[in-house]
């Protein structure tokens, strides 16, 4: 009989937080724990620079005044802003009805509503970011396999082998987060039957900082201003919504399987006259919309965060903004909790960020279901309804400040970092 070998244990490395996401959350929160001196470990299944790449995500977000605070406690909202584009003026309408809602920010004495910034380059700002910090590892591309909690320490295995013990396990990775159904927690969800088109559109005229949400039947028809290219063509961000129930008529009629002249022309009839002539300036996706939210965001020594905990139609543009809102309460809780000490996963501490978190996500989750519904009923009195709604909003100045306060994430329950903005270390 042969000599038996021991097997080798595997190596072992610990830390304060594991967060399974890479994205723009998974990377922001680690910039966060990285500058409040909490040792954090994000693992990415794709490769950093391949997510640099339009191949990889030609999206932009909306990030909103409110969020940009997050991003400037974490290090990166001065390198982001010069490539930033931002919303100064936003144009509501309704069907065929003229501009019902306008939002003007010299009417609330701030820069800029929110601001357009390209997926990849919130990435590559983040991944530089971290990488200048100390108390930060960025393990990609890798993924996790398995987890296991046990009274003073969670364990993670990576698909490498890796084994990773910390004190706390966060999942910031999406909608289909694998860290959500490894733990078997339960979601509510359905489909909105809808995909958003994305893309890119370069046009003749300056779009002057306006963004359009123009709503219609089959759902939003969203024009997001971006910077001119290098060679100073203006461009805007599209979100073309249309119904979508995966059927072979469905494929067949949707926008995305008209020839690039046919698309520039069905552009054209939809965009306002003031952008003058409009034509495609790069590829085109689809994504599914739907509404998922979590029963729970937290299980032993776990929590979840933005889309893995709660992901929600594009409509009012807050998906990745209430994320942000996630981010910043953990973050004040973790430090907190650092101070003084205390087991960052600690049952204490978990139930204070659901507790913290949970409602303000219900609400807005609610408001956009709502929204999709209200604005996709054709009916023409409940149509005429809606838009009187509307104008009696653009007249009456009080409710309408309130609604530029929301679009701003300047208001609800707001975090610290997002009230007050960072402080001085």
């Amino acid at each position: 009989m042969s000599d038996q070998q021991t097997p080798k244990k595997p190596h072992i490395i610990k830390t304060d937080v594991i967060i399974i996401g890479g994205g723009q959350s998974g990377l922001s929160l680690a910039a966060l724990l990285g500058n409040a001196q909490i040792d954090t470990i994000c693992i990415d299944r794709d490769d950093p620079k391949l997510q640099q790449t339009e191949q990889f995500d030609l999206r932009t977000t909306a990030i909103s005044f409110g969020s940009t605070r997050v991003l400037d406690a974490a290090g990166v909202w001065d390198t982001l802003l010069t490539g930033a584009c931002p919303i100064k003026n936003i144009d509501i309408l309704d069907s065929q009805s003229p501009v019902l809602l306008k939002f003007l920010i010299d009417s609330v004495e701030q820069d800029a509503f929110g601001w357009i910034i390209n997926n990849r380059d919130m990435r590559k700002a983040l991944q530089e970011r971290i990488e200048t910090l100390e108390s930060v590892q960025h393990i990609a591309p890798d993924g996790a396999v398995r987890f296991e909690a046990f009274d003073d320490y969670i364990e993670v295995e990576l698909t490498s082998g890796l084994i990773i013990h910390g004190q706390l396990l966060v999942g910031a990775d999406g909608r289909q987060s694998f860290v959500r159904k490894h733990a078997a927690i339960q979601t509510r969800k359905w489909a909105y039957n809808q995909h958003a088109v994305i893309c890119t559109i370069a046009h003749e005229n300056d779009h002057d900082n306006n963004a359009i949400e123009h709503f219609k039947a089959e759902g939003p028809f969203a024009i997001l201003p971006m910077p001119d290219d290098a060679d100073g063509t203006h461009r805007s961000s599209l979100v073309w919504t249309e119904h979508f129930d995966g059927s072979r008529h469905a494929k067949q009629a949707s926008v995305l399987s008209l020839s690039e002249e046919a698309f520039n022309l069905a552009l054209n009839e939809r965009f306002p006259d003031f952008y003058g002539k409009v034509w495609l300036a790069s590829q085109r996706r689809a994504y599914p919309l739907g509404l998922e939210h979590a029963i729970d965001y937290i299980a032993p020594r776990l929590c979840l965060v933005a889309d893995a905990a709660h992901a929600i139609h594009p409509i009012a543009g807050q998906g990745l903004n209430m994320g942000m809102r996630d981010i910043a309460e953990l973050t004040e809780i973790l430090t907190a909790a650092k101070a003084k000490n205390q087991d960052l996963g600690a049952v204490e501490n978990l139930s204070l960020y659901q507790r913290r978190r949970r409602f303000d996500n219900m609400a807005m989750a609610a408001v956009t279901d709502g929204l999709v519904k209200i604005f996709g009923v054709s009916f023409p009195p409940f149509r005429a309804a809606r838009q009187m709604g509307l104008m009696g909003i653009e007249r009456f100045n009080p409710i309408k400040k309130f609604f530029m306060k929301q679009a701003m994430g300047t208001s609800g329950l707001l975090p610290d970092l997002i009230k007050k903005g960072k402080t001085d270390q």
